[in-house]
């Protein structure tokens, strides 16, 4: 009997490399436990060919290769092109699209020889932190089904939680790996911005989208960021290995904001934890200090002026000409609108339209060109602050999981789960959220998580030290 809830990629290499069980039979275990959780609502589609996948995945093991990877079950967010795959971004505007080609993230793990296993459910364009946005209905906290496992990526940290994947894949714009890995109890690595490529990502936020790997170790989630990182002739944005920085080796200091914890909202439980886990922290031999960003605080408001812009620049492309869905109208501008209303939801709507106002004539420099120049002085506080300490520690949720519509009719109180998140992908710096302990909510015991910001490049520093925060 395989553990799936306990299974790391790590054990399962070596379960595999000594014929303990093949891959087909670790496939057949996680497409049962698959089925058996289909209340979760984890996954949109489960692959027919991912008993195929492994036993391709088995003759290559015969044959001599090795990889880490070969042969391990691997979820993927909707929003991540396979080719020959639907891909619909939890959207009916993209119903019935079928990839037709690997996103480079896809190619690098098929070289590795991973068997994907499906697509799983998101926010819609990946528009959100609950997963309530989707489509196709929200997918449920493993831990409490009446609550949200956050989002946008909240079907892969579910599929890793539950024990439906061994690892998957999402996306982060705003905190949408690492909110939803605290929030369902996993581990969620934002890369430095260009790390890994966005070749084949469905575009969100262009400037601030960023693929990444949830896991239920630091050194699960390591294996994968070390396969799809790396530059990408695809992507002009994406940055050589050459850029990487290897940790420094002795003491290491460790940044805390205190002040950005005063603000309001932030539940009870999550304060104390965070202060424990500093404590914790400084017990395992790191100097804490304690740090100003003057202009974090203002991250939230910027990021909800860039992203909106760029969404109503990426989302312009779906009018029913392309791909997707297409609504016949009695003329083109018809066509067009008839489309776009019928495919959108409302959350996708509400930031077309912030967007376009946003970047219109006479509004442009009040708000957009500011949101910029905002976004330059967070840069500015972390670069400074790294002057004088090594890595920085935040919560990575204001809160434990919010029950299932408890926020979906007030998108202001929605957007400040993002509070402590979004300043890593304004600055363009990595961030791992790991669990850190429990909170008890209506009867409930539900995951906490903090992360990790490290200096540009410096991935594996958050690793080195997360893994010595776990013990592992």
């Amino acid at each position: 009997m395989i553990d799936t809830k306990n299974l790391t990629i790590k054990k399962a290499h070596e379960y595999l490399q000594d014929g303990t069980f093949s891959a087909v039979e670790l496939a057949e275990t996680y497409l049962s436990e698959i089925e058996k959780n289909k209340d979760l609502n984890a996954f949109l589609e489960v692959y027919p060919d991912v008993l195929d996948q492994a036993r391709d995945a088995d003759k290559r093991k015969s044959s001599g290769e090795s990889h880490v990877l070969l042969g391990i079950p691997v979820a993927v967010k909707d929003n991540i092109l396979i080719k020959g795959k639907k891909a619909s971004a939890a959207s009916k505007v993209l119903s019935g699209f079928v990839a037709p080609y690997d996103a480079t993230v896809i190619e690098k793990l098929k070289k590795a020889g991973v068997v994907f296993l499906g697509r799983t459910n998101m926010d819609e364009f990946a528009m959100g932190t609950s997963t309530e946005n989707s489509a196709f209905g929200p997918t449920k906290n493993p831990y409490d089904k009446t609550r949200v496992p956050g989002g946008s990526s909240g079907g892969s940290a579910v599929a890793v939680s539950a024990g439906l994947a061994l690892a998957a894949l999402g996306s982060d714009t705003g905190g949408s790996i690492r909110q939803p890995a605290a929030l369902s109890g996993c581990v969620g690595l934002k890369p430095t911005y260009g790390r890994v490529s966005r070749f084949g990502l469905v575009a969100l936020g262009s400037s601030l989208d960023q693929i990444g790997p949830l896991a239920k170790t630091v050194g699960d989630a390591e294996i994968i960021f070390d396969c799809i990182k790396g530059r990408d002739p695809k992507d002009s944005t994406s940055l050589s290995a050459d850029s990487e920085k290897m940790p420094k080796e002795g003491g290491l200091s460790v940044g805390v904001p205190w002040h950005l914890l005063e603000v309001g909202g932030i539940h009870k439980d999550v304060k104390d934890n965070f202060s424990a886990s500093v404590e914790k922290l400084r017990d395992l031999g790191f100097e804490i200090r304690d740090i100003k960003l003057p202009n974090a605080h203002l991250s939230l408001a910027a990021y909800y002026v860039i992203l909106p812009a760029e969404i109503s620049s990426n989302l312009a492309r779906y009018d029913g000409m392309k791909f997707g869905l297409s609504v016949e109208g009695n003329n083109l501008l018809e066509d067009y609108l008839l489309t776009r209303r019928e495919g959108f939801g409302p959350e996708p709507r509400r930031r077309i339209l912030l967007g376009t106002y946003v970047l219109s004539a006479g509004y442009y420099d009040a708000y957009y060109s500011k949101a910029n120049d905002v976004k330059a002085l967070v840069k500015e506080d972390f670069r400074g602050a790294y002057e004088d300490v090594d890595v920085i520690v935040m919560p990575t949720s204001p809160t434990p999981a919010f029950k299932i519509g408890e926020k979906v009719n007030d998108p202001l109180e929605m957007y400040l789960a993002d509070i402590f998140t979004v300043s890593a992908n304004i600055a363009g710096i990595p961030a791992l959220s790991v669990p850190s302990g429990f909170s008890s909510v209506g009867g409930s015991k539900l995951p906490l998580g903090i992360q990790f910001l490290g200096p540009h490049f410096q991935e594996s520093l958050l690793f080195k030290v997360a893994k010595k925060f776990l013990g592992e």
